[in-house]
């Protein structure tokens, strides 16, 4: 039986639930419909090139998850070309749909005249499945037992056949600006497919010359970084976390989607491992799955680092 005196306690937790459903809701509307498309360039300079060496550009894209029909995204990642990037770093997960590739490739036509190196995600394989995005927040996702495969051979080639180099786990070198870039790749650690090859060995006088080593994985587990940091990377670059995708202002990333600390799901900071330091920077992502399609306090991005010498 409700008395007097309960209606008003009632009715303001009426009110209380009814602000919080409201606020949820525009929040969603926020990041479906705004925040997902508020693309941008985030900017790092890292101190890690031998010293007299001139600066090195090096545009690291991730995730970019495309889905046909994407006509904003389309023109923001063909007018990263005026950029002029030294290096082209693509760490995976660009598909999100069976039938993108081709408009991909048209979207990434205007990078791919810069030299490149790319490692696949499990996207670049496998076509995302309609799930609870409540799972995301409990533990890693997993691939089902079923998945639908993309044909990613076409992508791949097309990668390749413009002079991108596939580090799938490979190791590989390139020159850029008298600068030997010596890389080592892995295939998605996400799906346990990871198998490190170290970095080129080269000539027994390789090391005397000036060079650099780059580690790449799309996702950033830590057996992964450790096995770049033991080998000498000086530099480690990955995606896959979408930079915990829905975050909380103030604080940041609920989830890294892998065993990553959340605090590192984004951004530039130093893995330490058996007394190495090494940068390494995680891509927040361009996109996001076609069926959980929102960010929240965590704007999509593509990454230019400046690589430096130290400075003095």
């Amino acid at each position: 039986m409700t008395t007097a005196n309960t209606l008003p306690a009632l009715k303001s937790a009426a009110w209380v639930a009814g602000s919080f459903a409201a606020a949820g809701a525009g929040a969603f509307a926020y990041g479906s419909l705004i925040e997902r498309n508020l693309f941008g360039i985030r900017t790092e300079t890292v101190p890690v090139l031998p010293a007299g060496s001139k600066p090195l550009r090096v545009l690291h894209l991730s995730d970019i998850h495309y889905v046909p029909g994407q006509a904003r995204k389309t023109r923001w990642l063909r007018s990263l070309a005026d950029l002029e990037p030294d290096l082209v770093v693509n760490t995976g997960d660009n598909l999100s749909h069976l039938d993108a590739i081709p408009p991909l490739l048209e979207s990434l036509k205007p990078l791919m005249r810069f030299p490149g190196v790319f490692v696949p995600g499990s996207n670049d394989y496998y076509a995302p499945v309609l799930k609870s995005p409540f799972t995301y927040f409990t533990s890693p996702s997993k691939l089902r037992k079923d998945p639908q495969k993309i044909p990613y051979g076409q992508m791949f080639s097309a990668f390749g056949n413009a002079g991108w180099l596939d580090l799938t786990n490979r190791n590989q070198s390139m020159v850029l600006g008298g600068l030997r870039l010596d890389f080592s790749g892995v295939d998605d650690p996400h799906l346990k497919r990871d198998r490190y090859a170290g970095f080129p060995a080269g000539s027994s006088s390789s090391g005397n010359a000036r060079h650099l080593r780059i580690g790449v994985a799309h996702a950033p587990y830590q057996r992964v970084l450790d096995y770049f940091s033991d080998g000498g990377a000086k530099l480690i670059l990955a995606g896959h976390t979408h930079g915990g995708q829905v975050c909380i202002p103030g604080y940041g990333a609920l989830v890294s989607n892998c065993d990553l600390p959340t605090w590192r799901a984004k951004g530039l900071t130093d893995w330490e491992h058996n007394g190495r330091t090494v940068p390494l920077n995680v891509s927040a992502g361009i996109g996001t799955s076609r069926f959980a399609p929102v960010r929240f306090a965590c704007r999509p991005e593509a990454v230019l680092l400046t690589l430096t010498p130290p400075a003095g």
